[in-house]
């Protein structure tokens, strides 16, 4: 594989572009592929079998655009998925997401940390055992959010209707006594400037989208796949509405890309 191959990166739907714009901030010179399934949006509600379908075809149809790499920029699809990936692609770098517990933990003063996810995220055996590894000394307030995928997907980031839902999931962490907060869904960093504006300034907000590009960058470096020269233009593909996707790209991207329709 070429050092100057493309990255390839999906999310149930937009969501991802928060750890895209990470990954850009950090690899400057790496050119993006990145898959938005808003077709099949949300993921967190979809059942694991339909989850790792969808894992496969994406992949596959990443790694056929010459991707060099993968990124899942997606928990709920890192929890179904990242496993059977790893099983049928055993040389690829491949990177999937987890909620911060950890990083958290650590964090925290109170002793309470709180966790906005999707429902599948919260289920699932993984997010338990994370809680098993590193929460032990803290109390863990889980919060699922149904709906805010939605919103985030239709564009709405400031709208009194999110502002509602929102305020509805983060007064019970709020009241339990979380100083720390986990924002456990790709599509939930680019609500960070209203929950400045909702949540006490000494409130931490913790996510993994700069984590995830800093193991990809170590997983490129150790393969000898790193990038130099300049980056194409990043290309994006979504299986919902092709007219959708251009509009709300320069809200969450904020870089030239070429858009096309993902049809599988």
């Amino acid at each position: 594989m070429a050092s100057n191959a493309p990255i390839g990166v999906f999310d149930s739907g937009v969501g991802g572009l928060s750890v895209l714009r990470e990954i850009r901030a950090l690899l400057p010179n790496e050119s993006l592929l990145y898959v938005a399934d808003s077709g099949h949006v949300p993921y967190g509600e979809k059942s694991p079998e339909f989850i790792r379908e969808r894992c496969r075809v994406l992949a596959a149809f990443l790694l056929a655009q010459g991707a060099k790499a993968l990124v899942l920029a997606c928990n709920t699809a890192t929890v179904a998925g990242v496993a059977e990936l790893r099983e049928l692609y055993p040389q690829l770098p491949l990177v999937g997401m987890e909620p911060a517990v950890k990083p958290a933990a650590a964090a925290t003063k109170s002793g309470v940390v709180g966790v906005l996810a999707t429902t599948g995220t919260l289920k699932s055996a993984k997010f338990a055992a994370l809680l098993d590894r590193f929460a032990t000394d803290v109390r863990v307030i889980t919060q699922p959010c149904p709906g805010l995928v939605e919103l985030i997907e239709a564009g709405d980031l400031n709208s009194p209707a999110l502002h509602s839902l929102l305020q509805g999931y983060i007064e019970p962490l709020l009241s339990a006594g979380c100083d720390t907060i986990i924002l456990g869904c790709t599509h939930y960093p680019f609500l960070k400037p209203l929950l400045a504006q909702m949540l006490p300034p000494s409130i931490i907000l913790i996510d993994t989208g700069a984590a995830v590009a800093r193991q990809l960058k170590r997983l490129l470096g150790e393969r000898d796949l790193l990038a130099i020269g300049e980056p194409e233009p990043a290309q994006f593909w979504t299986s919902g509405d092709l007219c959708h996707l251009r509009n709300i790209l320069p809200t969450l991207w904020k870089h030239p890309g070429v858009v096309r329709s993902f049809g599988s």
